[in-house]
C-alpha cells in the first residue's frame, strides 16, 4: 500500500507541484519536462522567459529530492541537451532543504560529497530554506535564519519532503493502539506492534528496534559465567556476536568510528581492558555508546528490499 507524500498542507502543492510515488508520478514529470524544453524552444519567447521555463526546482533534501536532483541533471545534460541544443545553457536546478545540509539523515561524509557533487554540476543547493506557498508559476520559500519570505519562478516544481500515512493506515493504526504514532511500528522482525500475525515493511511503516542497553542484565549474565566481574576471552567471544546479530546499530556504530571490530572500540575506551579480559563496566559502556547513536533507517527503495529479504527469509523458517 505505502505512503502517500506528505505536503504539510502547504498551500498550492497539491495542485502545481510533482511527487515522487507511483508510475503516473514518473509519466507526468517526463512529460513536463519535456513541455518545459519545447515551450522554451519557441521563437517568441525572450531569453528572461526561457531561463524561467528551464528552472527546475526540486523542494527536499531527503534521499529521494537529492536523487531526482541528480538524474534531472543527467538526463538534461545527456540526452535533453543533444535534442534542444540551443536552450541547453539556459537550464538551471535548485533544491530547497529546510534544514542546515541535505542527506542529513546520511553519515556526514555523504552529505559532503554530494553538495561538493551538486556544486561542480551547476546544482544550486539552498539550506535553510523552507517552501510556503506554490503557485503555477512561482514557489515563495521563508528562510529560516531571518524570517525572509521571497517568490522564484519555476517551469517545473518536484515536491519531495518526507511522506505521510493514508487514511487506511491511520484508521488501522488507531485500531491497535498505535494512535499517537506517524507510521507503524513494528519489531525488528517486522512484526507489527500490537497485532500478532501482521507483519508491514516499505515506507508506512518503521523498527522499533530493541535497545543494547535494555537486556543488558541478560547479556552480563550469559556472559560472565565465572560470576568474576571480568569477562575473558573466551567469555567475552562467546555472547559478541549474537549480539553484533541482535543489534545492528553496533555494527553501524563500529563503521561510524571506522573500526573493524569491537576490540578497537574497547581499546579506545577509557576503562580497563587488557587485551585478555574486559572490565564488566567498560564492556557496558561501549554497548550503551551504540544505543545512543541508533537511527531510524531511511524510507528508501533499498530498505525496503532488505525489508522484503528479511520477510521472505522469516516466512520460510
Amino acid at each position: 500500500m505505502g505512503a502517500k507524500a506528505n505536503t504539510f498542507n502547504t498551500p498550492g502543492v497539491e495542485e502545481h507541484a510533482h511527487f515522487l510515488k507511483g508510475v503516473e508520478d514518473a509519466l507526468k514529470i517526463r512529460q513536463s519536462v519535456i513541455d518545459c524544453f519545447e515551450r522554451a524552444s519557441l521563437p517568441c519567447i525572450t531569453e528572461e522567459e526561457r531561463k524561467k521555463i528551464l528552472h527546475f526546482v526540486v523542494v527536499g533534501g531527503s534521499s529521494a529530492g537529492v536523487e531526482f536532483a541528480a538524474e534531472l541533471h543527467d538526463f538534461v545534460t545527456a540526452d535533453l541537451a543533444k535534442l534542444y541544443p540551443s536552450v541547453k545553457d539556459d537550464v538551471s536546478v535548485t533544491l530547497l532543504e529546510a534544514g542546515d545540509h541535505i542527506l542529513n539523515m546520511f553519515d556526514t561524509r555523504i552529505t559532503k560529497f554530494a553538495e561538493e557533487k551538486f556544486s561542480r554540476d551547476g546544482i544550486k543547493v539552498k539550506t535553510g530554506s523552507q517552501g510556503v506557498k506554490v503557485t503555477a508559476k512561482e514557489i515563495s520559500t521563508k528562510e529560516r535564519a531571518t524570517g525572509q519570505v521571497s517568490s522564484t519562478p519555476y517551469g517545473m516544481c518536484l515536491w519531495a519532503t518526507g511522506i505521510g500515512a493514508r487514511p487506511e493506515i491511520i484508521e488501522f493504526m488507531k485500531k491497535i493502539g498505535q494512535a499517537d504514532r506517524r507510521v507503524l511500528a513494528t519489531d525488528e522482525w517486522l512484526r507489527v506492534e500490537g497485532c500478532d500475525g501482521v507483519f508491514a515493511l516499505g515506507d508506512f511503516a518503521t523498527i522499533n528496534q530493541r535497545r543494547i542497553m535494555e537486556d543488558i542484565s541478560h547479556i552480563i549474565s550469559k556472559a560472565d559465567t565465572s560470576k568474576s566481574g571480568t569477562l575473558s576471552l573466551k567469555e567475552f567471544h562467546g555472547v559478541i556476536d549474537d549480539v553484533m546479530e541482535r543489534y545492528p546499530q553496533l555494527e553501524l556504530h563500529l563503521k561510524s568510528k571506522q573500526m573493524s571490530s569491537i576490540h578497537d572500540l574497547l581499546k579506545n575506551s577509557s576503562g580497563k581492558y587488557s587485551g585478555t579480559e574486559v572490565d564488566i563496566e567498560t564492556f557496558k559502556s561501549v554497548l550503551s555508546q551504540a544505543d545512543s547513536q541508533m537511527k531510524n533507517l531511511p524510507a528508501t527503495a533499498q530498505v525496503a528490499a532488505q525489508q522484503g529479504a528479511t520477510l521472505q527469509t522469516v516466512s520460510t523458517i
